[in-house]
């Protein structure tokens, strides 16, 4: 699982990635520009309204082992997850679920 860390990609995702949301998640998808991995990226986000840097962490450590768990393939996508109020207490199958719909809805898994 590869991360993106350049400034100009994540907003090219924010401004023009395709988005599901569910109660514990927000997922935004877009293809992979060319020249970039085409093996599939990830980003996790957790922003500071969410509380304080603890939990904010403990939401990005619940999403990394979301994705680990579903082992999709991601190849030529950019997704990023995006944590709200209840990622960190939220069950893992839950999240689990979210996520695969997601996935599903965005067109990038059967």
């Amino acid at each position: 699982m590869r991360t993106i860390t350049a400034h100009n990609e994540i907003d090219r995702l924010f401004a023009g990635g395709r988005r599901v949301s569910y109660p514990a998640l927000l997922v935004l998808a877009a293809p992979t520009p060319e020249g970039a991995d085409r093996g599939g990226r990830v980003l996790f986000v957790a922003g500071k309204r969410l509380g304080p840097a603890v939990h904010r962490n403990r939401c990005k450590r619940v999403m990394r082992e979301t994705v680990r768990r579903a082992a999709a393939d991601l190849a030529g996508w950019d997704v990023v997850l995006v944590a709200r109020k209840g990622t960190a207490a939220a069950e893992p199958a839950v999240l689990d679920r979210s996520y695969h719909e997601a996935l599903v809805s965005l067109g990038i898994q059967r």
